[in-house]
This record gives C-alpha cells, structure tokens and sequence, in this order.
C-alpha cells in the first residue's frame, strides 16, 4: 500500500557552500563544501562549539554575508545571486529573526518595536497595532504594551523580539543563541514559545547554539567542526535520537 502523506516541501537548500576569509596573507577557510536540505516545518539546529562555522553558516543562510563559492536557495530562490536591494525585500517578506541580545529599538514601545517588520509590507498602522498587541498577549505581555526596552527584564524583552519575529508569520526565522542570556527557566518558556509558533504556522526554525540542552528543541541536529558538517542527529517525538551517516 502506497504511502499517501505528502512530504514536506524543502525551503532551505545549500549547494556546496564555502567561505573564505582574507586575514593579512593568509585565508581562513570558515566552512567547507557544506551540503544541507531543511524542510517546511522543520526545526533544525545547526551545533558547534565556539569556532566551528555556526554562526558563519547562519549568515550565509540568512543571506547577511555572501559565499565564496556556492549556493542558497530559500522557497527555491538563489538568495547568494541576489542584489542587496533585491535582498532586503526577500528578506522582509520571507524571514524573521530571534537574536540572542535581543536587538529591540530604545526609542520604541514594545508594541512599536514587534508593529515594525509590518510597516515594512505596507500594512496600515491599525493593523499593524492590532496585530503586534495580538501576539505580544499571546506571548504574556498584555500588561506591558506600551513599556520601552530598559523597563523591561530579558526575558520580556526576549518575548518581545520572539513576538516580532513571528508576527509577520514568515516562511523562515532564524533563531541564533537566542536563550544566550536568559536563566533556566526563562530559556524553558522562550523555547517552549519558538516551538509552539513554528508548529502552529508551519515555519521553519533554524536554531542555532552551543547547548546540547537547547539543541532537543529540534527536530534534527546538524553538528559542525571546523566548518563541515560531520553528524546528523533525528529526534523523534519519543525524544530518542538516531544519528544519521554524512
């Protein structure tokens, strides 16, 4: 009997990625013919201690540097051929982001700052305002609408910039260290908060981290050293992993 469950569309592919660094008369290789397939919906993890191309892989994905050689293909589109310009719009419309020192503008409200990426697409500021307080209670922040960044502890401000990056429900957000600076139990409810999202609208999630503790939050682990992948890791719904062959 033919299995009728469709598959899950691939969003992110990576073609024989490297990057090179120029430092005086030397190149540093940062990664190495990297090969890698993630799929709607999926939460995946790219791990590695300090140095081992993670975050240098995750600005390639996100297209914030460009590749030495290689290729990124996000929803299909080449991201690595694109202009800045061209780029910057992909982006707005396509990608969010969780940074790990939140990254929330001093100057705006909470509401304001999770309301901006909207702004971006052209959406009235009613809607916008509906929207941003919408999510920011989904995320326990009713009571805090109209505080600024300095009046609120990190794990608020981290709820806030999970808020802004989901509020636009783009196809990709990129969540890089983003319980670095949280304690125990605030990096349990952050995490829980990233999961729930991505489940419920279908995103994908790249995580990455240092923390094997944060790397069980996916749904496959990529682990790096010295800039190439050297294992793959499944976590199945029983929390059993099976690690994969490269």
């Amino acid at each position: 009997m033919e299995d009728n469950k469709k598959q899950p569309k691939t969003m992110i592919r990576v073609k024989n990625l490297r990057k090179e660094y120029r430092l005086e008369d030397d190149t540093v290789v940062a990664l190495k013919r990297i090969n890698l397939e993630i799929k709607q919906g999926e939460i995946c993890c790219i791990f590695g201690t300090s140095g081992s191309g993670k975050s240098t892989l995750l600005n390639q994905l996100a297209g914030l540097e460009k590749p030495t050689f290689g290729d990124v293909f996000i929803r299909g589109v080449p991201i690595t051929r694109l202009s800045e310009r061209e780029l910057a719009a992909f982006r707005q419309k396509h990608i969010g982001f969780v940074f790990q020192s939140y990254n929330l503008l001093p100057f705006m409200t909470a509401t304001e700052n999770v309301a901006m990426p909207l702004m971006f697409r052209g959406e009235s500021k009613r809607k916008r305002i509906k929207k941003a307080v919408a999510i920011l209670k989904k995320v326990g922040l009713g009571n805090r609408l109209k505080h600024y960044p300095r009046q609120m502890s990190g794990g608020q401000q981290q709820r806030v910039g999970i808020a802004r990056a989901f509020v636009a429900k783009p196809d990709v957000v990129f969540a890089d260290e983003p319980t670095g600076n949280l304690d125990s139990k605030t990096t349990v409810e952050v995490m829980d908060m990233i999961k729930a999202f991505a489940r419920r609208f279908n995103q994908t999630i790249v995580l990455v981290t240092h923390d094997p503790e944060m790397a069980q939050y996916a749904d496959r682990i990529i682990t790096l050293v010295d800039g190439r992948i050297v294992k793959e890791t499944i976590n199945n719904n029983e929390g059993e992993q099976h690690e994969q062959a490269i």
